[in-house]
């Protein structure tokens, strides 16, 4: 009678071996766990992306600004479409590169030739197939524009080599001048009569 009560104030939470073996096996496991967890936290800096081989140079690119600005000399002569083909196209015009047309091969320029100079030119500003964008590079719109005619009259074409778009309107403004001045003169003759 008195060994019962004293045995079982000393007893513990395990009454038998299967609640022996369950305690025994989350004494290891809980341990393993909470070091696996404390090295991932621990190790979990800033990673690289998979195939990043420069780790600095793609976090750079990570945190660049949104936007930038870049201040050119408005001013500048206009480079014309041979120099806008060796500083630009020629580097895939030249050889072919990326299915590019060939700077004069008239069979390979003949069907972009028939879609017109707008439609190459849209092309190359914005792109078509493996060519980038070259719209905001090192040269403007214009230029570009430019360097499209050089290489399509190389391949056959007749196109006339764009002006800028001042020079255009200033052109514009002028050839109207030029109309009106002779109606002008003849208005101004026959008051002159009267």
């Amino acid at each position: 009678m008195s060994a019962t009560p004293h045995e079982e104030a000393h007893a513990g939470p395990i009454k038998n071996p299967k609640q022996l073996l369950i305690a025994v096996f989350l004494s290891f496991v809980i341990p393993v766990l909470v070091i696996i967890g404390l090295v991932t936290i621990v190790s979990s800096e800033n990673k690289p992306g998979p195939g990043a081989a420069n780790p600095e140079m793609a976090k750079a690119q990570r945190l660049q600004k949104v936007g930038h600005i870049e201040i050119r000399d408005a001013n500048r002569p206009l480079r014309g479409g041979e120099g806008v083909y060796n500083g630009q196209c020629a580097a895939c015009h030249a050889t072919g590169a990326a299915g590019a047309p060939k700077f004069q091969d008239v069979a390979a320029w003949g069907p972009r030739l028939a879609q017109g100079l707008e439609t190459l030119v849209h092309s190359a500003l914005a792109g078509k197939g493996a060519m980038a964008p070259q719209g905001g590079g090192d040269f403007n719109d214009t230029e570009i524009a430019r360097g499209v005619v050089y290489m399509a009259n190389a391949a056959g074409a007749k196109f006339e080599e764009p002006n800028p778009p001042a020079a255009e309107g200033a052109a514009a403004e002028a050839a109207a001048a030029e109309a009106a001045a002779p109606a002008n003169t003849a208005q101004q003759g026959a008051a002159a009569a009267k």
